[in-house]
């Protein structure tokens, strides 16, 4: 094994080390320990990539086995890993955000007596994400898929004693089951159809498939690779929170605040991203796929975004947004321009984590409140937090020169050109998503930081982190009373240091997008060259920003943030007023469309039916009533007939003879 497949295993090993030794040994090391361990594994793993990175960006690339788990027949199924640029863009992404996360919950955790369980919990979740991104075959990706999934249940519900906090683990559990059905589904296919397991055989005999077509129901027949990429996208839907599959991330946030960081901006959700940028050349054989990607993603980027207008919670804002800029990723890769999905999924993690971790910054503050009507007026008591957090909502809105910009501005370029079925309504959707994102980013930094300080009137202590106890966090602190202040360097250095590429990872497209960075590691047909053309219109960073100036996202993004100004700072008695005309618009996006509504009906209600059912009429009828009690009753009838015929009396027992003589003899005559 040569010194750099020893790093490439170095990477995910270094925090699984750490996350073993935090939690089987948190007691021993103490709080301190847990820390420094799970903290060195990240940092070695983060450098480790930036190596790695290094190397594929010098010709490097690697694929291939590191173990072989199982054999069957002559198929093989083996953990190794696949290192391009694809691959090495994510393992820094990952890392470098969860290293950011780990030292941030230093601060943010500090009394929690769960200290040493969490950093447990997050380095694990940091490896079995790395084992994602860097496998080479379906296997080891469903195994880090599913890997991911149990770690965010535990992290989801990590205060177990709240009710809330367990509902929603569950619901996140459940949620992606359904998605990952269809995930394995489509692996099935693969193994059924091509006879591997394998990235590389599956995508080099995958256009000989591509007119190979199956009969899921007889007389109906499909296309095998359409069939096999939404089964896919099935999954990622689950694990991205694509519509009607995204009911479980608003509910999440009852995890704490490092987790929303790590779980919503970099990582989990960013999966199914990842893996349909990974499968583009099986995507890119089915149209019918791509639309339904297209059709999807759009849905989610502008509906999700409307129910961030409404509501109050700090941290239900952002998992909104995620939703919304998880769509248009989404969107990107329908669109055939995986490059620029992958590239808002580089900058997006930079400048929603800084939203998020800026909102627990915040949440500190309030005493662990999260309600922004009774906030206010904070810029002047946490001048850093508010300076990070007015990056990230500017990123977020998509104005230059910030990150978000160039990455969400490249999607709507891509969409417009893609002649791919769906996308006139996908562009529909996606620019009208851009005047909402503008008002929800700037509604929560004017409803937050500005304005009149209504805190002061508020008794804090009882927000979506509060403990059992009213007046109480979730660390069990009684309400201090204090006016806010900002809080401790361990908290805002991570929050400059992820607001430095918030700005400045925008400015890289060039190479990126343009400059062939993805190589070989992302297929485009020939077919769809939307991407080629926009490789022709740019002409730099600068002419770039000031071509945005004059386009149309730009002035729907602006128009956004001015209309969020105008309710808020200029007129903000006009939003209640909006709020009583428009209340039956407002009751659909409180009640999110009523598919929360519609889930707990028919899925949790159906499935409390079913299972009422089942043990009424099947364990308390059939079973018990009937096979049970029921035989007892058989025997106890036979037994008291037989009772008459065991009297103890001789001429009962003459009696009995006759009687059998008789029977006897009337079927033996019968008979001749």
């Amino acid at each position: 094994m040569t010194s750099m497949q020893q790093l490439y295993l170095l990477v995910p090993l270094a925090p699984l080390a750490g996350a073993l030794i935090a939690g089987l040994a948190g007691r021993a090391i103490g709080r301190s320990g847990a820390h420094w361990v799970t903290i060195i594994g990240v940092a070695i793993a983060f450098f480790a990539s930036v190596v790695i990175f290094i190397d594929v960006m010098n010709g490097n690339v690697f694929n291939g086995s590191v173990y072989t788990w199982l054999t069957s027949g002559e198929t093989r199924f083996e953990i190794g890993f696949l290192i391009d640029r694809l691959t090495v863009l994510m393992m820094v992404v990952v890392t470098f955000v969860s290293l950011m996360v780990h030292i941030y919950t230093i601060g943010y955790m500090a009394d929690d007596p769960g200290y040493q369980r969490f950093f447990s919990y997050i380095a694990l979740f940091t490896f079995s994400m790395l084992m994602l991104v860097m496998s080479n075959n379906f296997v080891q990706l469903f195994f880090g898929w599913e890997a991911v999934g149990l770690v965010s249940y535990l992290l989801i519900g990590f205060w177990y004693t709240r009710p809330t906090a367990i509902y929603a683990n569950l619901k996140a559990f459940l949620v992606n089951r359904v998605g990952d059905f269809g995930f394995l589904l489509g692996i099935g296919l693969i193994l059924a159809n091509f006879g591997t397991l394998d990235y590389a055989s599956v995508f080099a005999q995958a256009p000989g498939m591509a007119k190979t077509s199956i009969e899921l129901f007889p007389g109906a027949p499909w296309m095998l690779l359409s069939v096999i990429c939404i089964c896919l996208f099935i999954g990622a839907m689950g694990k991205s929170a694509q519509f009607p599959l995204h009911v479980w991330l608003p509910d999440s946030m009852e995890g704490p605040t490092p987790i929303s960081a790590l779980i919503h901006a970099a990582t989990m959700v960013t999966a199914g991203i990842f893996m349909v940028s990974r499968m583009s050349p099986l995507f890119e054989l089915s149209d019918a796929a791509l639309s339904f990607v297209l059709v999807i993603g759009g849905i989610t980027a502008f509906f999700m975004s409307l129910i961030a207008v409404v509501q109050y919670d700090i941290k239900r804002v952002i998992a909104y947004s995620t939703l919304s800029q998880l769509g248009y990723m989404t969107v990107a890769l329908g669109a055939s321009a995986y490059s620029v999905g992958m590239f808002h999924l580089a900058t997006h993690a930079f400048f929603k984590a800084v939203l998020f971790l800026g909102a627990g910054s915040v949440i500190i503050a309030m005493h662990h409140e999260q309600d922004m009507r009774k906030m206010g007026g904070l810029r002047k008591y946490m001048p850093i937090t508010y300076l990070t957090m007015l990056i990230g909502a500017l990123a977020n809105a998509g104005l230059p020169p910030f990150a978000g910009f160039f990455s969400k501005d490249s999607i709507l370029e891509a969409v417009h050109l893609s002649h791919t079925p769906g996308a006139g309504f996908a562009y529909l959707m996606v620019l009208l998503g851009v005047f909402v994102g503008g008002l929800y980013s700037f509604r929560l930094i004017f409803y937050t930081f500005h304005g009149e300080e209504r805190f002061r009137a508020q008794a804090a202590g009882h927000g979506h982190d509060a403990g059992h106890a009213a007046g109480k966090d979730e660390h069990g602190h009684g309400d201090h009373g204090h006016e806010p202040h900002e809080t401790p360097a361990v908290v805002t250095w991570p929050l400059i240091l992820l607001a430095i590429p918030s700005i400045a990872a925008g400015w890289t497209i060039g190479t990126v997008l343009y400059g062939g960075y993805f190589g070989s590691a992302i297929y485009i047909s020939p077919e769809h060259e939307g991407l080629a053309e926009m490789a022709h219109e740019y002409h730099g960073v600068i002419t770039m920003m000031l071509h945005g100036l004059t386009s149309l996202p730009f002035w729907f993004a602006l128009s956004g943030a001015v209309t969020a100004w105008y309710l808020y700072i200029v007129k903000p008695e006009l939003p209640g007023v909006l709020r009583q005309k428009l209340s039956f618009l407002v009751n659909i996006l409180m009640e999110k469309y009523g598919f929360d509504r519609f889930n707990d009906w028919f899925f949790a209600g159906g499935a409390r039916a079913i299972g009422g059912g089942l043990w009424k009429f099947g364990d308390v009828t059939i079973i018990d009533g009937f096979m049970v009690n029921g035989a007892a009753r058989v025997v106890g009838w036979i037994s008291s007939l037989v009772r008459l015929f065991q009297s103890g009396y001789i001429y009962h027992y003459a009696f009995t003879m006759i009687i059998g003589v008789f029977v006897l003899l009337t079927l033996w005559f019968g008979q001749a």
